[in-house]
């Protein structure tokens, strides 16, 4: 194992000792600063508490993989924190959050200090002590008397008593275009309220007024636009700290804004360079156990020294995320982010080594399903985030456990290859569906209906997923002609016809809007419908043909839609 003290020593910073930089620090530039942040922050926020503490809870892969679990344990003695840079000054009165400033010595352009350079460094000594817990006053006092707590330089020392403050803190630029340590105890805004029905009312789940509306979209409104920022429904500090991302992209802002939570043990990262660009770049950075069956990524990890703690298979690991602007017409209209890239970082240089895949490795996950039905997975899940389940010994704790393999990776199953889904469902439909477990499951019958149903919606979006892409013309991958389109659009719409035994509203209506883009294409009525009959060709006069055959199956649909909503209204 590779001790903290020496993380990131060969990346470049000069390194005294394990929290001390022996040249001076001059960044200006918010991706530097990023670089220097990362050392310091991995260094003596993740890897020190991963050596010191007796069974520090390492970071499973699955939970940097959206969709994100929701935390059930907070772990109140490893360290968590906020902080906000901005590559520019400070304007205390206009900030739009609520922070004590301290005061750089460098007031002019050119690099001229402050005359009164001690009563400066003092007053930024009296801020800092007032907002420490009073056990670490006298000690914080004596250790950084005669020292600058402002400069770049200091802050990995002053790190260790930064975690101790209950809010953020603040880097900006000073006089000289140099970050510093600008401000303490920041409260980050976060109306949160507002936040949610706006982006509901602009993507359709809310409308102003219908109480009914808000009430069965709100939660995923919610958890879309946290999920959005790297998040699921979590603490107020992670919280606050995304929405005030989104608030300064939104302002156009250049700044680097990282949180690490005591329940996630996870450095998430938001940065804004101004570039245009819809949403912040997202990433988090985590200590991982790679899973021993991942054997290449092992034997290139080992190879080329990425280890952290070999012995467990431990590697510093950065994910890179995209995020995706709300589709209502895409069946996997949840999907709000996606895995961009993944990086292993090496524990002395920083740097990354690329290529591998630690998180959604479509092998692994079907080893874990097999598992989970043979009841020979150990590890531990949280069901419908309010119960934590650990191991499968009982066909109770499976089923908890394939809801929520289901629920978690049901967007990637939509979209993955028909030979991978074909195993999964035979995995499924083996254990679900046999005679033999027909006992099993009669006392668990609630249950073992929401798993089924997840299952069944998966099987119907996958067919709707290819409805989709068919109403663009496409078929696996290629640009089809309407003839040959209609044939394929009938085909599956027939079949769909059968599997709406099993009604998902959200599902039929995205059958029902696919089927009006055909409808419509304004060539396609131009070309063949809006014309004589004389004047088509064979295969025009099929089109044609299929064309109505389509509208009476759109009927058939909205049909079933609406008996089955006038059903559940008046039941």
């Amino acid at each position: 194992m590779i001790a903290w003290q020496e993380i990131f020593s060969q990346n470049g910073l000069q390194w005294q000792d394990a929290s001390h930089v022996s040249t001076p620090v001059d960044i200006g530039d918010l991706e530097k600063l990023k670089h220097f942040l990362d050392a310091v922050h991995v260094r003596l926020c993740l890897v020190k508490p991963y050596q010191e503490a007796p069974c520090y809870p390492l970071v499973e892969a699955r939970e940097l993989l959206p969709s994100f679990d929701s935390d059930m344990f907070e772990y109140k003695d490893l360290p968590g924190f906020a902080m906000v840079a901005f590559a520019r000054q400070l304007d205390y009165f206009s900030e739009i959050f609520q922070f004590d400033k301290l005061y750089n010595i460098i007031t002019e352009e050119d690099g001229a200090c402050c005359p009164l350079e001690n009563q400066v460094m003092v007053q930024n000594l009296q801020t800092l002590t007032s907002r420490l817990p009073r056990v670490h006053q006298e000690a914080f006092r004596q250790k950084f008397r005669s020292t600058d707590t402002v400069l770049l330089e200091t802050y990995p020392e002053m790190m260790e008593y930064l975690l101790l403050m209950d809010r953020a803190h603040v880097l900006a630029w000073g006089a000289d275009n140099r970050f510093h340590l600008a401000g303490v105890f920041a409260s980050f805004p976060s109306d949160i309220d507002s936040e949610i029905k706006r982006f509901g009312i602009r993507t359709g789940k809310f409308v102003y007024g219908d109480n009914a509306l808000y009430e069965r979209n709100r939660m995923f409104v919610y958890q879309y636009l946290m999920e959005l920022y790297g998040f699921p429904i979590v603490s107020e500090r992670r919280t606050s700290s995304a929405l005030f991302a989104r608030r300064l992209h939104k302002m156009g802002e250049r700044f680097l804004l990282r949180v690490l939570g005591q329940t996630d043990r996870t450095l998430t990262t938001y940065l804004a360079t101004g570039e245009n660009t819809q949403y912040p770049a997202l990433e988090k950075i985590a200590l991982v156990a790679v899973d021993p069956d991942q054997e290449e990524a092992l034997e290139c990890i080992g190879r080329d020294g990425f280890f952290l703690d070999r012995e467990r298979r431990v590697v510093i690991l950065r994910v890179t995320y995209r995020q995706h602007a709300f589709d209502p017409a895409n069946v996997r209209q949840d999907r709000a982010l996606s895995v961009c890239g993944q990086e292993v970082l090496h524990p002395l240089t920083g740097e990354p080594l690329r290529g591998l895949n630690i998180i959604k490795d479509a092998s692994n996950m079907f080893l874990r399903l097999n598992d989970i039905v043979r009841g020979e997975y150990t590890g531990r899940i949280i069901y419908k985030r309010t119960e934590v389940v650990e191991n499968t010994e009982t066909h109770e704790k499976r089923l908890k456990f394939l809801y929520s393999w289901l629920t978690k990776h049901q967007r990637r199953m939509i979209s993955y290859s028909d030979d991978f889904f074909c195993n999964v469902s035979k995995v499924l439909t083996q254990y679900l569906y046999s005679p033999e477990n027909d006992d099993n499951f009669i006392t668990l019958r609630e249950l073992y209906q929401e798993v089924c149903s997840r299952f069944s919606y998966i099987q119907q979006a996958r067919n709707v997923r290819i409805l989709e892409d068919l109403s663009r013309r496409l078929y696996k991958g290629a640009q089809i002609s309407y003839l040959h389109m209609f044939r394929e659009v009938i085909a599956l719409l027939n079949d769909l016809q059968y599997e709406i035994v099993n009604f998902f509203p959200p599902l039929v209506d995205n059958i029902i809007g696919c089927v009006e883009k055909i409808l419509h294409d304004r060539y396609l009525k131009r070309r063949y419908i809006d014309v004589s009959e004389d004047t088509l060709t064979p295969a025009g006069a099929e089109i044609r043909k299929n064309y109505r055959r389509l509208v009476s199956l759109q009927d058939s649909f909205r049909a079933v839609r609406k008996a089955r909503l006038s059903k559940e209204g008046n039941a």
